[in-house]
């Protein structure tokens, strides 16, 4: 889920259709020019519908309620293979801190908040279910090779459909557009985006300008709860159950797609903030933006050398 200020300003632009509903859980919206005028409000319905029934665990029918209920699928549909794809690569990348195996974590994460009781006195008995080295997959089929393994792809679903509607757009000729689904963002042409402060909600920090890329940020400052003197964050380290406290509050992943801004994200959050720059600095195609609180309580800044050149003074 991404935190920036819900302003967007397409610059140097023409009319505007503009198209919204809500999908996975979350609201869209949409954003663009055409020359034609056309309106692919129900081609985005139908896009909505054929990723959730390949990709919602919300759906009894879906691909991966079917895997998950048992021990191998054939792909139905293109969708489940190429999010496994991108999912295998950011596993990789983060050294397991984005591993989409961590179903039953989170179920027990959501169980305490519901309950308001410890969940993570669950987290050592449930590890042994979490690990995207348990799954196997080629291009027609996926199978898990430990019982009770599950996929859950909310890390980076929203991500991947941001990027199937903006390639829709592309199809049909489309030139300048902005694509959001939950918070996470991807456009052509030039906007100017807000950096909310999280510790002081609708309020930016500074703006930058995108142009021709995606992005999507992941906090650990919104969803919590507090159980028996403790609290309790969603951000769950996939190899001990829970993320240390870090000083790291949001992270801000700048990519050339979406799915890879959402994959990236939350990861950060789970590595921490010397962990995220180190992160960041493995990966050249990634640009972020680290928000931190200081010594003193403030919050702070660390971006990476591509953003400097983004922020609108």
């Amino acid at each position: 889920m991404m935190y920036l200020a819900a302003i967007w300003m397409l610059l140097q632009s023409g009319p505007l259709l503009k198209l919204e509903g809500f999908a996975q859980g979350t609201t869209w919206h949409i954003a663009y020019e055409d020359g034609l005028q056309r309106n692919f409000k129900n081609q985005a319905d139908s896009i909505f519908h054929d990723i959730d029934k390949a990709l919602s665990t919300y759906r009894a029918d879906s691909e991966i309620s079917s895997f998950n209920q048992f021990d191998d699928w054939r792909f139905q549909s293109g969708h489940f293979y190429k999010i496994l794809q991108y999912s295998a690569a950011v596993y990789k990348a983060t050294n397991g801190a984005f591993d989409p195996t961590v179903m039953p974590l989170v179920e027990a994460y959501r169980q305490g908040k519901r309950t308001g009781q410890d969940w993570t006195k669950k987290a050592d008995s449930l590890l042994q279910y979490v690990g995207f080295q348990y799954i196997q997959f080629n291009n027609e089929t996926v199978r898990k090779i430990k019982p009770n393994v599950r996929l859950d792809f909310d890390g980076i679903a929203q991500g991947y459909t941001v990027d199937v509607l903006a390639a829709y757009l592309e199809e049909k000729g489309t030139q300048r557009y902005m694509v959001e689904v939950g918070g996470e963002v991807r456009c052509k042409g030039s906007w100017e985006i807000g950096i909310e402060d999280p510790q002081q909600p609708g309020k930016d920090l500074f703006r930058i300008r995108l142009k021709d890329a995606a992005v999507s940020t992941a906090g650990n400052y919104q969803n919590f709860y507090t159980a028996e003197g403790h609290s309790f964050g969603h951000i769950i380290h996939p190899k001990t159950g829970y993320a240390r406290p870090d000083s790291l509050l949001s992270a801000t992943i700048i990519a050339p797609d979406a799915v890879m801004a959402d994959g990236f994200d939350t990861p950060c959050l789970v590595l921490g903030f010397e962990g995220s720059k180190q992160l960041l600095q493995r990966e050249p195609s990634l640009q972020g933006i680290l928000l931190y609180r200081d010594q003193s309580g403030h919050t702070a800044v660390y971006m990476t050398d591509g953003i400097k050149a983004l922020v609108v003074r």
